[in-house]
């Protein structure tokens, strides 16, 4: 996995660290013996940090010049990289024990459980499985912002809140949301089990459009009211559309059905003259590939058969491994990373997600890239991809 290797003697340090640049990496440096435990890392700085590690001095807290003979790394662009190639190298290098090393924080779901013959909501930061025929939705910024989300949300339907194994029971009395008529009471009969699976179809479809399948519902409604002169029924249904655009817009971006959470995230890279695209295959990253975009790139591009930006964006990604999750523990790792990365207050680097037919926004995305390489903050857009996303599940829902 690291793309250079060095011998280290401490006879001769100085080689080392002259080869070693002064930028940003992951690094692993080795001893003599091969059953030995390697010791991993990631640095702003590969030189300076080499220099503590490996340098002649006393005094120092941890110093390894006398154990290490060989030093690799992998240079990085930038902190997002670094972080998954740390997470990677770790993988490789303790497969037992990496967990531990990275105390990565799983992303809080929204998790609709359908396996149950009575399926309700739940929130989650564990995927049960990938056969499993649960959908999830998020990745949120934190449990409190999910259960908020899902708590508003499901006021808006009358699917179950208990946590139960149901049998129905005509002599059971229910509970406080069956008294208040927030729940179709399946627990003693007070639907049929097709009308509670209609009713769960609403909230999957609900869920699977962020929101818009209900606002598209209820303003259909209102303006059959006001065109039929029922202007108290019309206000209350305005009332209630107010509800649920308020739950609605607790949505960030990024939060969406796992498997339909494919884009791009783009970084700058350690190639000079270039960016670093990341691609994002239902919330797993992939493997960074780089796009020069330099002066010299483009006159290489204009000697050859000419290719648009958005062409030679779609060409590096086209080219990129596929990196399907071996296990519902690794798909949960990458998109921890991925929160994690996402919800910073300020961070470097943008994602760009695909609509539900897999494309991406490429105007947008061109735009991001000469933002990123000139190191610029992004122009505040991102809402475009949400609302856009969003509106087309309403309409391949066939909402109106």
């Amino acid at each position: 996995m690291p793309s250079q290797r060095i011998e280290f003697l401490p006879e001769h340090d100085g080689d080392l660290f002259a080869a070693a640049p002064a930028s940003s990496a992951v690094f692993v440096p080795r001893g003599a013996d091969k059953t030995s435990e390697p010791y991993v890392s990631k640095t702003s700085n590969l030189r300076r940090r080499l220099q503590r590690l490996l340098g002649a001095g006393e005094g120092r807290k941890l110093n390894l010049r006398d154990r290490v003979r060989l030093v690799e790394w992998t240079p990085t662009g930038s902190d997002f990289e670094a972080s998954f190639l740390l997470y990677k190298t770790l993988r490789e290098e303790f497969p037992r024990t990496y967990d531990k090393r990275l105390r990565l924080r799983f992303a809080p779901l929204v998790k609709l459980i359908l396996s149950n013959p009575y399926p309700r909501a739940t929130v989650t930061t564990r995927i049960s499985g990938l056969k499993s025929s649960a959908e999830y939705y998020g990745p949120f910024v934190s449990r409190v912002a999910a259960e908020k989300f899902a708590n508003d949300s499901l006021d808006l339907f009358k699917m179950r809140r208990c946590t139960d194994d149901l049998d129905p029971d005509p002599a059971f009395p229910g509970c406080i949301y069956s008294e208040m008529k927030m729940c179709l009471a399946p627990c003693f009969k007070g639907c049929t089990d097709e009308e509670y699976a209609s009713e769960v179809g609403r909230v999957q479809q609900y869920l699977q459009s962020g929101g818009q399948s209900l606002v598209r519902e209820i303003e259909r409604m209102r303006d059959e009211a006001s065109a039929n002169l029922d202007f108290e029924g019309a206000a209350a249904l305005h009332t209630r559309l107010e509800k649920v655009k308020g739950a609605v817009v607790q949505l960030p971006e990024i939060v969406r059905r796992l498997d339909e959470l494919n884009g791009v995230v783009i970084q700058p890279s350690a190639e000079l003259e270039s960016v670093a695209l990341l691609k994002i295959e239902s919330g797993m990253i992939c493997d960074p590939v780089s796009l020069n975009v330099g002066v010299q790139a483009e006159a290489d591009h204009l000697r050859a058969k000419p290719l648009s930006m958005e062409a030679r964006i779609l060409d590096r990604l086209a080219g990129v491994r596929d990196c399907k999750p071996h296990s519902a523990l690794e798909w949960m790792e990458h998109i921890a990373i991925l929160k994690r990365w996402y919800y910073r207050s300020a961070k470097t680097g943008e994602l760009f997600l695909a609509d539900a037919n897999g494309e991406l926004p490429m105007r947008r995305v061109v735009r991001g890239v000469s933002r990123v390489f000139r190191g610029e903050k992004a122009a505040g857009d991102l809402s475009e991809t949400a609302g856009d996303y969003w509106r087309f599940r309403a309409g391949e829902a066939g909402i109106r």
